[in-house]
């Protein structure tokens, strides 16, 4: 079933929807920008007026790019990025501990063929772009002991590319992982000075100026655009959502990481709490960032996988099902007005369709982290509560290895 999925999947990018890859180009125009020493944030890629946006120090690890011709660079990106789809898909079944060892390559395969028609998924493909690199770095970390002396590396080198991983140091911060969280800063900090060091004047002008101008990054109000701000934009049929969308965020960003180290930090009553509040924290940070755009939220791979591991209800069947449609359904593309301005009502849902479910997720986990404790404080047992220690958690997970 994964080999036709896959086969499917090549054909109809082939014949229907060719892959310009124009992220691809702009990550190679970056690379070539550091390597004949051009100013990196005045380049402008050619015939898309795109510019940089990441650090110099992911524009440094771009340079690679620079080997190969384009048409050599899609099939290679391609390829690669079909291999992190299969080291992410691992990484959430070992991040969520199902299923046993010896049925979890059978599973990654199948997983892996099915998953390249999610739309965030989809849509990386289809614009090159690093985020499930990104995923894997920061599940990579996760799935590590607490003890490990590597323990957030992965997410320090994230945050160094792309910054908005940033929120899962505090994750950890807050859960009582502090070494993980000091180290990564420090792989934050390291990286940066390296690329302080290699390009000065770049990032000089990043970290002053480019990193707080989100217009270099996009449009708030377009139908790409699937944070919380976003949604604002288009339901209010305004560019900017003012004082309204900052408070938005600001609730929805407190109560999200609220929710997430409480799951973090309830091994003991909530089974799976670590995956839990990974997935809370990677959802809460899509929501609050100014612009998500839709092939952000590869984050739908850890949620399938924890709702496909406990859907023995029906409710939480129901929930599944409707989690696969919204990410299967690629919806904000049949919406008309993609750029986001004169949005009918009745469009408003299909084109943030994101953002709700999102904030649903977050209710949910929040409301069965209130209905454990209660049911801990009376001392009586649920289906889904497990008493285990992080110690155990992390014997788990090496076992797993």
């Amino acid at each position: 079933m994964a080999g036709v999925s896959l086969a499917a999947f090549a054909i109809v990018r082939h014949f229907f929807h060719a892959a310009t890859m124009v992220d691809m180009l702009v990550y190679r125009a970056e690379g070539a920008a550091v390597v004949h020493g051009q100013d990196l944030y005045a380049m402008r890629l050619p015939g898309w007026d795109l510019p940089a946006t990441y650090p110099p120090f992911a524009a440094m690890l771009f340079v690679p790019s620079t080997w190969f011709d384009v048409s050599t660079l899609r099939v290679l990106v391609m390829l690669l990025n079909l291999a992190l789809l299969a080291l992410a898909v691992h990484l959430s079944l070992r991040l969520i501990g199902w299923p046993a060892a010896r049925h979890r390559p059978a599973a990654v395969l199948l997983a892996t063929g099915l998953s390249v028609w999610l739309e965030p998924v989809y849509t990386t493909f289809q614009y090159g772009q690093v985020n499930l690199a990104i995923l894997c770095l920061v599940l990579w970390d996760l799935t590590r002991p607490d003890g490990s002396r590597f323990k957030g590396v992965g997410i320090g080198l994230a945050t160094a590319i792309k910054i908005t991983p940033g929120l899962f140091a505090v994750y950890l911060l807050l859960t009582g992982r502090i070494r993980a969280a000091m180290v990564s800063g420090g792989t934050f900090l390291a990286a940066g000075l390296i690329g302080w060091i290699a390009l000065p004047d770049a990032s000089y002008g990043f970290w002053t100026n480019y990193l707080w101008d989100p217009s270099r990054v996009g449009v708030t109000v377009l139908m790409d655009n699937q944070s919380l701000r976003g949604a604002i934009c288009r339901l209010l049929d305004v560019n900017d959502p003012g004082l309204v969308g900052l408070a938005a965020s600001a609730i929805v960003g407190t109560l999200g990481l609220a929710v997430a180290v409480l799951a973090g930090r309830s091994a003991r009553i909530l089974r799976r709490a670590d995956a839990w509040g990974a997935v809370c924290a990677a959802f809460t940070a899509l929501l609050v960032s100014p612009i998500s755009w839709t092939h952000h939220w590869v984050w739908c791979i850890p949620l399938i996988a924890l709702l496909v591991v406990e859907a023995r209800t029906r409710a939480r069947k129901v929930l599944l099902g409707v989690t696969l449609a919204v990410f299967l359904s690629h919806a904000m593309w049949t919406a008309p007005h993609r750029w986001g301005r004169g949005v009918a009502w009745y469009w408003q849902l299909p084109g943030s369709i994101y953002p709700p479910l999102g904030i649903a997720v977050l209710t949910v986990v929040g409301l069965r982290l209130y209905r454990a404790r209660r049911q801990a404080d009376t001392g009586s047992g649920t289906g889904w509560s497990l008493p285990r220690s992080r110690t155990d958690r992390d014997a788990a997970l090496t076992s797993q290895v």
